[in-house]
């Protein structure tokens, strides 16, 4: 499967292609628009998720419920363009309707955008690295989460960490966690974190200031043998990283024990292997976070990322003026003071985008149909192992 995605945060629409969806998938709007609803949710969410209520419309690729095998075509409206026909509009007859942007934001794409591509307004960058973008890349994933579910993969997260304030999670059933999560405004699971998480956002809030945090994302009804160690460029946690680290403002990525495995000695990181012989192989601990190799292993898949603190702040941090080149502070654009719980939501699109692409190179096939019936010979071949 691949897909390309274009549009700009304040311009009509925001547009998906997606080739390689099997025939006979179901599928509906309104599996779609239930992860582009929870992308919105959010304590700490700022007034543009009062204008937009994102739903999806299917163009193309679909019949009476049911994917074609053709490419299939998602459309996202952006409900504030009637307020930018004419700032954004694509007509010359409109060009210097609205003031050109030229004080570059600390930690956003603006200047070494405008650097590239030649710009002297610096809209014609932030309109697209906005992470406005991300959702029609979490619709492109909701499709990917209902092919996975077709073969019994599950994908889930919380948030585990937020401005430096750890959630204590120390329930080891993911499906439980994944409704509690589900529950709570800021996808935690623990009371008592999220409370004084709530109270960090406001004081941020007043101050005119930002925070980020952590999301974890997990994933379960994986089996052995997804990815490869043959290629750089085929290994599962490689290409996992990468679409993690593609979402705006993560800085970090860690798989299983992640980081902490430089701390440790060997004999505290690496997994035991066992034999059941109803199961099969299995691991006694999973501190690989379900790969090894660039392959899966069966066990569950653990992935965190870190997402740094929205760059556009209430209280501007210092810049230069492009024209002038004098010092200034930077211009201020319509911003959440912390929007962790949306990342979750996309890293969970994403892995599940990179998931559905390993599993169709595994398994193959043009249906659904075929698909699982390749799944389930290899099923029965692990069951001689």
């Amino acid at each position: 499967m691949r897909y390309l995605t274009a549009g700009e945060s304040h311009g009509p629409q925001l547009t998906a292609i997606i080739e390689g969806i099997p025939a006979g998938m179901p599928l509906l709007a309104a599996d779609i628009n239930e992860q582009l609803a929870r992308r919105q949710q959010g304590y700490g969410r700022g007034g543009r998720m009062k204008i937009e209520k994102d739903t999806v419309e299917l163009l193309s690729g679909l019949r009476w419920g049911k994917t074609l095998g053709s490419p299939l075509t998602l459309v996202v409206k952006n409900r504030d363009w009637e307020n930018w026909l004419e700032k954004m509009s694509p007509l010359p007859e409109h060009e210097g309707k609205a003031e050109a942007v030229t004080r570059p934001r600390p930690g956003h794409a603006d200047l070494s955008g405008a650097i590239k591509y030649g710009h002297e307004d610096l809209r014609n960058i932030l309109e697209r690295s906005s992470a406005r973008e991300t959702a029609i890349r979490v619709a492109v994933g909701a499709v990917a989460r209902i092919f996975l579910a077709q073969l019994g993969i599950k994908i889930g997260g919380m948030v585990t960490e937020l401005g430096g304030i750890t959630a204590n999670v120390d329930e080891p059933d993911f499906p439980k966690l994944w409704a509690k999560a589900a529950a709570s405004e800021l996808f935690c699971c623990d009371e008592k974190a999220e409370a004084e998480m709530k109270q960090l956002i406001d004081h941020a809030k007043a101050s005119g200031d930002t925070l980020g945090g952590m999301v974890e994302v997990q994933v379960i009804g994986l089996l052995p043998g997804l990815g490869s160690h043959v290629q750089w460029d085929r290994k599962l946690d490689a290409r996992l990283a990468m679409a993690l680290m593609s979402i705006q403002a993560i800085k970090g990525v860690e798989i299983g024990i992640g980081f902490d495995s430089a701390r440790k000695p060997g004999s505290q990181v690496h997994d035991e292997i066992g034999y059941n012989p109803d199961n099969g192989y299995l691991r006694y601990s999973n501190n690989a976070g379900g790969i090894e190799g660039g392959m899966t292993t069966g066990e569950p898949l653990i992935l965190r990322a870190a997402m740094k603190p929205i760059p556009t702040l209430y209280k501007p941090l210092r810049s230069v003026d492009m024209r002038s080149h004098e010092p200034f502070e930077a211009s201020v654009e319509r911003s959440d003071t912390c929007a962790v719980p949306a990342a979750l939501v996309v890293a969970e699109a994403v892995v599940a985008i990179e998931l559905m692409n390993a599993v169709q190179e595994k398994f193959g096939g043009d249906s659904l149909a075929e698909i699982i019936r390749n799944r389930d010979a290899y099923l029965e071949y692990l069951g001689s192992r």
